[in-house]
């Protein structure tokens, strides 16, 4: 293999590579940037209830850092992208706003353990693994 063959070779490995990273990370920025916009006000910079809007709010926001501890060790995927989509069954108290139509858009398969993947929006998917970062 001559130099310059080796060199094209390097150059389109590195090229794909980072053509393979840069979706992930770009899913990570707008979850970071949803998450920023939609519930910050709420929830707090921080995820643990105490945003802006929090004070007079019955029930409180969720201390989202402390969603697995408060489900035996478990982040609920399913039940935390139901939340964050609008889906809350038994908790018509809950101030939390539906935000699936904000989240629409390109979907990937995501399985939620039962072995069917399902087609799910990939920012709603992003928004759950950032908050699931968060957990303490």
């Amino acid at each position: 293999m001559n130099a310059t063959y080796g060199a094209a070779l390097t150059g389109l490995a590195m090229a794909g590579l980072i053509a393979a990273c840069a979706p992930q990370m770009s899913d990570r920025v707008q979850a970071r940037n949803d998450f920023n916009a939609l519930c910050v006000d709420c929830h707090g910079a921080d995820g643990r209830g105490n945003g802006p809007a929090a004070g007079g709010m019955t029930p409180a926001p969720v201390d989202l850092t402390r969603v697995a501890a408060s489900n035996g060790g478990t982040f609920p995927r399913l039940q935390v992208m139901g939340h964050i989509y609008g889906f809350t069954p038994g908790r018509s108290e809950s101030p939390m706003p539906e935000f699936g139509d904000l989240l629409d858009g390109p979907t990937i398969p995501y399985d939620a353990g039962d072995g069917n993947p399902t087609p799910t929006p990939v920012r709603l998917v992003a928004l759950m693994e950032y908050v699931e970062a968060m957990q303490q």
